[in-house]
């Protein structure tokens, strides 16, 4: 017999009865789908930019690590949402995973319009604060702006899609994503280079383009949640009545992460500065990387949700030794998978930049950047789905601890390397590489520990 709000859910659930590999692959192939699409849009944008030269395609670069900001700093609301309702589903109470998704839900309202007031304010002062040329200036301040004014959507579809994820139904959020970026490839020609009656915004048009879409997706998630394809209904998910305990529960299991995201991401506000010291053709060669390092990111992050719902589920069941199996087999799988990407970026650099820009500068620039990336990338699978792993127990203060100073020593190391050392702007790809390869190593003794699986939400 069960509880009121609960139900047998080792009956008919194969997160905590089914065979684990299958699972962990069922779950992640959907996600890693709608990630490849995601990829896909991230070269084809650069594509559509590239052809506005090199100072647009820094734009873009540079906008990616202020959205990089807000994306961290947001991570809070995902992350606790996620632990907490894959905990409540993995113990069949509902009602617990009710509460928290719409607590969550208005969590996200209220910190998306905080940041685009200021971000509307503050967008000159963050370019000032990078180094950028009155060119990229140019073009990234409209970019930077449509984005902020557009992050609801993007908040809001994000948090919803962590409830979706934590339940165990990875395929709506995906097929959502899949038109998300559908849109936004047809719209981006149309916006960049102008269509009809349609004007050319150059590169606001890609941003545009981009709030369009989201907007699009925010409208059939949430839709499919009031239809209960979460797994669970959410009666009026837009409640006026703010549980200030249950936001500060979200926001102590999410915060060790979004500290440690937002170091990532500061870190890479200076490594941005570093680089533009070898001018405009060097931040469009970091955006070619950075393009091509998502492939392997967007797949381990598939398998970094596969294994945050296997690990909160199974604690939430009271099974810690399946939680533990579930985490290393999609480490395993994630390891595998970014095996043909390191394959490509270190045979193909020149064919890969080449796709991106005429520009013959920056294609040299990007060749070491890629060969040196590929380096990296099965180590990086280890370290994202790790990370996941933790964030699913809601321990997520070892990655805290491990990732924040192996994200603030890049600076002083890329620094090092760039100039005393002589290595040149290949020595801020080398650091890159580098601390990608302690950090994976430190999590994973971490996690093989197994004090994660004692931890109580």
């Amino acid at each position: 017999m069960t509880q009121p709000g609960k139900t047998d859910a080792l009956s008919d659930n194969p997160i905590i009865s089914g065979p684990i590999a299958r699972t962990v692959w069922s779950l992640a192939i959907p996600v890693v789908m709608g990630q490849l699409m995601q990829f896909s849009l991230s070269v084809i944008n650069l594509f559509w930019v590239g052809r506005l030269g090199p100072a647009a395609q820094d734009a873009i670069t540079t906008a990616m690590v202020v959205i990089w900001t807000v994306y961290a700093s947001q991570s809070i609301i995902v992350i606790g949402v996620a632990a907490i309702v894959s905990r409540a589903v993995g113990a069949g109470d509902v009602e617990s995973a009710r509460h928290t998704s719409r607590q969550a839900i208005l969590y996200a309202v209220m910190l998306s319009a905080t940041y685009a007031v200021a971000g509307l304010l503050l967008t000159p002062w963050l370019l000032n604060f990078m180094s950028t040329s009155p060119e990229t200036t140019r073009h990234a301040i409209p970019y930077i702006r449509i984005f902020f004014a557009a992050n609801l959507f993007s908040s809001l579809s994000e948090t919803v899609y962590a409830v979706f994820r934590a339940s165990g139904n990875t395929r709506t959020p995906t097929f959502v994503g899949i038109v998300v970026v559908v849109a936004n490839m047809v719209l981006d020609p149309i916006l960049i280079f102008g269509w009809g009656f349609i004007p050319r915004l150059e590169v606001a048009g890609a941003s545009l383009a981009t709030a369009i879409s989201l907007g699009i997706g925010t409208v059939l998630i949430w839709r499919a949640m009031n239809k209960g394809k979460a797994g669970f209904s959410i009666p009026k998910p837009l409640t006026p009545k703010i549980d200030w305990p249950e936001i500060r529960r979200i926001s102590r299991i999410g915060l060790p992460i979004t500290v440690q995201q937002l170091a990532f991401v500061a870190v890479y506000w200076f490594l941005v500065s570093i680089v533009h010291r070898f001018g405009d053709a060097a931040g469009a060669a970091m955006g070619i990387g950075n393009r091509m390092e998502s492939l392997s990111y967007l797949t381990c992050l598939g398998f970094s949700v596969a294994a945050s719902t296997m690990v909160g589920q199974n604690l939430g069941a009271q099974q810690p030794d399946r939680a533990a199996r579930g985490a290393w087999i999609a480490t395993g799988l994630a390891v595998a998978a970014t095996l043909a990407t390191s394959i490509l970026l270190i045979s193909i650099p020149n064919l890969i930049a080449a796709i991106f820009t005429p520009d013959p500068q920056v294609r040299h620039m990007a060749h070491d950047y890629l060969i040196i990336l590929g380096l990296s990338q099965t180590v990086m699978a280890i370290e994202i789905v790790l990370e996941g792993s933790f964030s699913g127990a809601g321990d997520t203060m070892p990655p805290m601890i491990v990732l924040l100073p192996g994200a603030v020593i890049r600076i002083p190391l890329a620094y090092f390397l760039a100039f005393p050392a002589g290595l040149g702007l290949n020595g801020v790809w080398w650091t890159l590489t580098i601390t990608t390869f302690v950090k994976a190593a430190v999590l994973a003794f971490w996690f093989s520990r197994g004090k994660w699986k004692t931890r109580p939400v």
